[in-house]
């Protein structure tokens, strides 16, 4: 078991660090999720010692068998509310870009403020109206 969530955290990690290369930033958020998600379960495979619940009987001083580790169990929860968290502002700040530049990626014609073609047809309307006066 411990090998199948090996191989599902090495393809999350790698799907997501894909995605974040990639020039749009509907992806790139997508590539931050996945990555995300392949460290909570990277985190929580690492800190399973056993298949227990953490907790011990009353009365018994220690547990009579290996049992699942609280820590990182509370750590990836954390980390959940913390990641949801920021994929609601990275949305917010791709759907304010998108507003702005009425393009979804990230490369530096958008980085002005203008579509490209926006832009290519003011520049033509100014270089047309000098050329009238």
């Amino acid at each position: 078991m411990d090998t199948l969530l090996a191989i599902l955290v090495g393809v999350l990690l790698s799907a997501g660090l894909y995605a974040l290369l990639r020039p749009d930033l509907l992806r790139g958020v997508l590539g931050i999720v996945l990555v995300s998600n392949a460290v909570n379960l990277l985190v929580i495979t690492a800190g399973r010692i056993g298949g227990g619940a953490p907790l011990v009987d009353e009365g018994a001083s220690a547990p009579e068998a290996p049992f699942a580790n609280p820590l990182p169990q509370a750590l990836v929860l954390t980390a959940i509310v913390i990641g949801f968290g920021f994929l609601s502002f990275a949305l917010v700040l791709v759907w304010r870009h998108f507003h702005e530049t009425r393009s979804l990626r990230s490369d530096r014609a958008s980085a002005t403020g203008q579509p490209p073609a926006d832009r290519a047809r003011r520049e033509a309307g100014r270089k047309a109206s000098d050329a009238a006066e």
